[in-house]
């Protein structure tokens, strides 16, 4: 398989040891490109950083995720435009709203993603963006830039299938992760999967978090890395009634039209 992880957060603590057979073991596995997730001023450094020292395997987004949105000054904003700048930057974000967790105020997480927002508009980038809990607020959000933006992928998605359609119906992107296989959490997601038009889905393993639970042998460590993306995709296939090479080369497809990836090395 030729699979693209459109989210995978290498620059976190739990890969510094073993980076390099993370990568030897995502390629074996079908996984020829990835995009490294930036989700904080220093995140989305590092995540430029990896994608410089392994051109052709990893490219990067730079955003400020709600979780750190009091990071989102007018510096770190000037910081973002010239990160964004960057030819391995593909794509603003990590941004949006989390009111699930309310690691950051409401009011602050609102104005970083507004923030972001009109750097996007400025610049171009795709989006690459998160929502968990805070549908009514993204939507009106986002309603402000209609127009103004370019092409914007909902990661990670958890959410209703009234609100993936919502996001379907902008022509937005969604991408799909390991939470898919949680038969506490996920099993909705399994009866409308197969509705996400082809050209609409992706999928990623947001490393080092939310681990395939169908994943066997389950490793010991519980830390998720982009090797198991092939199951994700096997997962999803099954629950969209196609053959995994349709699958896989569907969601392959949609990610490197929407990152303007090359094709592998």
């Amino acid at each position: 398989m030729d699979l693209i992880d459109i989210g995978a957060n290498l620059g976190h603590e739990s890969f510094d040891h073993d980076l390099d057979a993370v990568l030897a073991r995502a390629r074996a596995a079908g996984v020829q490109r990835m995009v490294v997730t930036g989700a904080s001023r220093a995140g989305s450094v590092r995540a430029l950083e990896l994608a410089r020292a392994h051109p052709g395997l990893l490219w990067a987004t730079a955003g400020i995720h709600p979780h750190h949105a009091v990071e989102c000054t007018a510096e770190a904003i000037a910081e973002l435009r010239a990160l964004q700048a960057e030819p391995e930057i593909v794509a603003a974000g990590e941004c949006g709203l989390d009111y699930h967790r309310d690691f950051s105020p409401r009011p602050a997480q609102r104005l970083a993603f507004e923030r972001q927002l009109e750097l996007a508009a400025e610049t171009g980038l795709p989006l690459f963006l998160h929502q968990r809990d805070a549908h009514g607020d993204f939507m009106a959000i986002m309603k402000e830039f209609e127009g103004k933006l370019g092409a914007v992928v909902v990661h990670c998605f958890t959410g209703t299938r009234a609100e993936c359609f919502d996001y379907l119906d902008q022509d937005w992107h969604v991408g799909i992760t390991g939470w898919l296989c949680d038969e506490r959490r996920g099993q909705h997601l399994r009866e409308f999967v197969k509705d996400i038009p082809s050209h609409r889905l992706m999928v990623e393993t947001d490393a080092p978090y939310l681990l395939p639970r169908t994943v066997r042998p389950m490793p010991g460590h519980r830390r998720n890395e982009p090797m198991y993306l092939a199951h994700i995709v096997e997962e999803l296939a099954r629950d969209r009634g196609e053959d995994l090479a349709i699958t896989a080369a569907a969601t392959t497809a949609a990610a490197a039209a929407f990152f303007g990836l090359p094709d592998p090395a």
